[in-house]
């Protein structure tokens, strides 16, 4: 058995209120691994493009809601 199947199998175990904690123990532990992730990809300039894309689209008039 793999580590993500045992995990799998003890989190079907939980019990509401301990679910509910992992949730949000994991959202945040997602968020922070995801805002370290951009931030390694802005540094890196893997964002540079996308940036000077939508900046462009912006100044030209080419914007819409979102």
């Amino acid at each position: 058995m793999t580590t993500v199947e045992s995990l799998e199998q003890t989190i079907a175990t939980l019990a509401p209120a301990d679910l509910a904690a992992l949730r949000r123990w994991f959202a945040q532990f997602d968020a922070v691994a995801w805002d370290a992730q951009i931030e390694s990809d802005a540094t890196a300039g893997k964002l540079d493009a996308v940036a000077a894309e939508a900046l462009s689209e912006h100044r030209s008039g080419v914007v819409r809601e979102i």
